[in-house]
């Protein structure tokens, strides 16, 4: 089905089965002419109008909108997470190495400068683990729906 209307009454909607083409236009023209003689156009049109001039009503489908928006979505969050995880799972090691070292400082164990300089420039990597680490928990919360949304849309494509 198409739809048209005029410039001058846009609250004239002339339906036609079809697609867009200029049968169809002719088939809306003959839709206004009958408009016109039983006198429900509130518009005078002028002559020469014609069948291009008529206008292609386009509603927009909002439901395959929002969920391509969902979707589009679903997949930022999903890349998002494996970032994380990436990010994660490279700094874990030396973190959880950093945080032994830590130990020391509750210790009455000695220490030398040159283990305490590096146990400070450690604290950088630990910071930055434990911020990444929270970040993908949470991430990974929200992707779970994702998941979900993503699954939804996959299982609709094999019906």
């Amino acid at each position: 089905m198409v739809q048209y209307t005029l410039a001058q009454s846009p609250e004239i909607i002339l339906t036609v089965s079809g697609k867009d083409s200029a049968k169809a236009r002719e088939k809306a023209m003959d839709q206004l002419i009958e408009l016109m003689d039983a006198g429900k156009l509130p518009t005078e049109l002028e002559e020469g109008f014609g069948p291009q001039q008529l206008i292609e009503v386009k509603e927009p489908n909002v439901e395959t909108a929002n969920s391509e928006d969902a979707i589009t979505q679903a997949v930022q969050i999903l890349s998002n997470l494996a970032t994380l995880k990436l990010k994660v799972q490279e700094s874990r090691t030396e973190a959880l190495e950093i945080r032994k070292a830590v130990d020391v400082l509750f210790s009455d164990q000695l220490v030398t400068e040159e283990e305490i300089t590096r146990l400070k420039e450690g604290f950088k990597v630990l910071k930055n683990f434990a911020q990444a680490n929270l970040r993908y928990q949470e991430a990974r919360a929200k992707a779970e729906q994702a998941r979900q949304v993503l699954d939804q849309a996959l299982k609709a494509s094999e019906k």
